[in-house]
């Protein structure tokens, strides 16, 4: 066992101190350990640590906790992953507020070429059932890692169409993993580990399944992926945080469009209409765009997009997207000239030739050769 592994356990234990505070310490202290012996004073000299955090942290004397806490890790046969280390979501290691210690349970690789994040409404209806199977089929054939977070509704459609179709799949907890819950997934949870899923928190043991776990819970699915997809969602829920998450990580975001008057497709259809979001009606939205096609049809792709022709004021707009290979919408219309009604007509005749593709936050990308 980790010599250091009770110093890491007890820093996550401490009120106060998340990911962010965490890094902060262990790079101003030298150590993990050196966070401990080090005198309240010195703490105080941190930038942004106060005299409530610096006692916290100098006071914090519960290590028989701590013990416990080792003694379930090694009874249930625990991984544990400190961010420095090998191990560690190497997508998640380059969030900043990541955490810094993370339990996991299961087979699953972490650090798969491609995982996909799968979110939504608890209250899923028939037709999101239907949507999210169909785009986990469609998109099987990649063998992607599939991410959600046990939940009712969206989140176990997607652990039980990825078992369906023989994917590893991982459940991200609001709470240690001494429990399940809802516990009405046990049986769902206990086939995801038997078929070389996982289980995942950075919760110790003990921790109950409180409403402000979920969404620190929800940071992790968004830091852990390539692309997030939301099925079906609310006005407002963790569907929408999650989102809001990914789209600050940069990670792709996708949204499955419903009627206007549909209360559980009013969340997707905004995080569409506000650009936060790719609209997605098949799984073949998602090849396109995160460019998983086979490779012949990459390459017929390609010598389709070297004979593109662009009018004069197209070139305008692919002319200012070279320099980085995109732009945002913003500056595309400050710098052409353009009104915004004109440069948008532009740009949608862009992506129909297929010269530039819209990305989450108002963002066009240019596409291949021109």
């Amino acid at each position: 066992m980790d010599d250091l592994l009770k110093y890491k356990i007890a820093l996550t234990m401490i009120p106060g101190v998340g990911g962010i505070t965490a890094k902060k310490l262990i790079s101003y202290c030298g150590g993990i350990d050196a966070v401990f012996s080090e005198k309240e004073s010195s703490l105080l000299k941190i930038p942004g640590i106060g005299g409530h955090l610096a006692r916290a942290v100098n006071r914090f004397k519960d290590f028989k906790r701590v013990e416990k806490e080792i003694s379930f890790i090694e009874k249930n046969k625990i991984k544990v992953f400190f961010y420095t280390e090998k191990g560690y979501p190497e997508r998640l290691k380059h969030c900043e507020d990541g955490p810094i210690l993370l339990f996991y349970k299961g087979r699953a690789d972490l650090n798969k070429q491609k995982i996909i994040a799968v979110v939504g409404t608890r209250n899923i209806t028939e037709y999101g059932k239907s949507k999210c199977t169909e785009i986990i089929e469609g998109i099987s054939k990649h063998d992607p890692l599939i991410i959600s977070g046990l939940a009712y509704g969206v989140d176990a459609r997607a652990h039980k169409t990825a078992l369906d179709n023989s994917l590893q799949n991982v459940g991200v907890l609001g709470h240690g993993l001494d429990r399940i819950y809802p516990p009405l997934n046990k049986p769902l949870a206990k086939k995801m580990l038997q078929e070389n899923g996982g289980l995942l928190s950075d919760f110790t043991s003990e921790t109950k399944p409180d409403r402000e776990n979920f969404p620190k819970r929800n940071r992790i699915i968004a830091g852990l992926v390539d692309a997030l997809i939301v099925i079906e969602a609310a006005k407002t829920g963790g569907a929408l945080i999650t989102a809001n998450i990914a789209n600050s990580y940069n990670r792709d975001v996708f949204a499955v469009p419903g009627k206007t008057t549909d209360t559980y497709s009013q969340g997707c259809n905004h995080l569409i209409k506000i650009h936060k979001a790719n609209l997605i009606e098949s799984a073949a939205d998602i090849e396109y765009i995160m460019q998983w096609e086979s490779e012949p049809s990459k390459s017929k792709n390609k010598q389709q997009q070297l004979f593109i022709e662009l009018e004069p004021e197209e070139k305008i707009l692919t002319n200012l997207m070279k320099e980085n290979g995109e732009a945002s919408f913003d500056y595309l219309v400050k710098k052409s000239g353009f009104s915004f009604s004109k440069a948008s007509s532009l740009l949608l005749n862009l992506e129909f030739k297929g010269a530039v593709r819209p990305l989450p936050g108002k963002i066009f990308r240019l596409n291949g050769i021109l």
